[in-house]
């Protein structure tokens, strides 16, 4: 048996006096365990695969500070290389050396990306490539699939994903209809109705943005054909096809979802892994429209803490990690353990599931499936997914407080981590 004892005492008085000096008492809405129930714990620190709280219990982590801790969390040798740029200062507010050497990494990594421009994180690269898509293409419409988030920018909040979905949220009060008016919508995976929008918006659609596996509504693969049927549309009518892949990128290949299936966007948004498990957001693509983004060109964005050295310190070391021979195999072979065991346990002790994974990113709905869309998504049975959350924290387990969000696992995981997991998630799932 595992043992299920974990008292959370200080979390919850720390949580509580949280509440009266932030909204919600946190500083991102799905850390607030509003869909799963109970209280969030309080982190103190983490190290590899774990987590510890502030009333010292220790979690296996499948959060990974939502995507970038791929090497697992505070690295020794992300850590020693951060030490070293400290000296030298936190922000320079002036071009670096190290941004050259991370935007030629991220360069010859993924296959869209002739020129880069970093930036903060990924809402803010979200928001400039949509300014960019706009004015490199005089139109102003674009098109986003339901359940997909790009961050919270107005123009975005538009049947999002992430903690829009999570939270059960109507699109965004204070977010003027004028604003979102030109943001059109489909179901993913849904050719046809990608192909309608186009017909009847003709030479008014500047482009396609996607997350190319979706994780912000859980864990939804492509379809076979689907990205490469996008690129046929958008080319045929003049339009730009945009890689959201700030989960994506570094996590499911070295070069991207871009370079996994074989598809090249014409921009892309990056973030999370890039930035190590500091601050960071990034997007880049072909050279000519790049060259649109002021000082080269007219489209102005600009930002005074983009290519700082911490972050582009810890991307560096980060990528560097991720370029060692058979990483990606390893991800493959543990991720892969975890999400085939999670879907048999479960069906083993009674439940409707189903999920899957690309190499470090995966997935499980409490639905008998198979999840194509945000719509199938929403047929999940959340409550039966709180009561699971819950459990498995009990079990010293931590996953994504949230049904519709997708799970990450690290180069820190063992199998040894994996069978713990499976053995707490089977008793967890015998008693739900």
């Amino acid at each position: 048996m595992v043992n299920t004892t974990i008292k959370t005492t200080k979390s919850q008085e720390i949580f509580s006096a949280a509440q009266n000096l932030m909204p919600g008492g946190v500083n991102s809405p799905v850390r607030a365990f509003k869909s799963v129930g109970g209280q969030p714990i309080v982190f103190d620190r983490v190290k590899g695969a774990y987590i510890w709280d502030v009333d010292g219990n220790k979690y296996i982590d499948y959060v990974g500070t939502w995507g970038p801790a791929i090497c697992g969390h505070a690295n020794p040798e992300v850590i020693t290389a951060l030490h070293s740029a400290l000296e030298k200062g936190t922000s320079f507010g002036a071009p670096c050396a190290l941004e050259n050497v991370l935007a030629e990494m991220v360069i010859d990594a993924v296959p869209s990306i002739e020129m880069v421009r970093f930036v903060n994180s990924g809402t803010e690269a979200c928001m400039a490539v949509l300014r960019l898509m706009r004015a490199f293409t005089k139109r102003d419409k674009i098109i986003k699939f339901e359940g997909c988030y790009h961050g919270h920018a107005d123009m975005f909040l538009v049947k999002a994903g992430s903690g829009v979905a999570t939270l059960g949220l109507p699109d965004s009060p204070g977010v003027p209809k004028s604003v979102t008016g030109d943001t059109l919508t489909a179901p993913f995976n849904d050719l046809e109705a990608v192909k309608v929008l186009f017909e009847e918006n003709r030479g008014e659609i500047a482009g396609v943005i996607l997350e190319p596996v979706v994780g912000n509504s859980g864990f939804v693969p492509p379809d076979a054909g689907f990205l490469e049927g996008l690129r046929e549309i958008t080319t045929e009518h003049g339009a730009l096809l945009v890689f959201d892949e700030v989960m994506t990128g570094f996590r499911i290949s070295y070069g991207g979802a871009q370079e996994k299936f074989g598809v090249t966007p014409d921009l892309t948004t990056l973030g999370k892994i890039i930035g190590g498990g500091l601050p960071v957001g990034a997007y880049g693509g072909r050279r000519d429209i790049m060259s649109m983004v002021a000082p080269a060109g007219p489209m102005y964005q600009a930002g005074t803490l983009s290519g700082n050295p911490l972050a582009m310190t810890a991307g560096i070391k980060t990528l560097e990690l991720l370029q060692k021979p058979g990483t990606y195999d390893y991800l493959e072979k543990i991720t892969k353990k975890l999400a085939d065991g999670l879907v048999e346990v479960a069906r083993e002790t009674g439940h409707a599931t189903c999920g899957g994974n690309i190499s470090g990113m995966f997935g499980m709905f409490f639905t008998k499936g198979p999840v194509h869309n945000y719509e199938d998504a929403k047929a999940s049975d959340t409550a039966k997914f709180g009561r699971f959350h819950r459990g498995m924290l009990e079990h010293g387990i931590y996953l994504a407080p949230s049904q519709f969000e997708a799970g990450f696992t690290s180069i820190a995981h063992t199998q040894e981590d994996i069978e713990r997991t499976l053995q707490a998630a089977r008793e967890v799932m015998s008693g739900l």
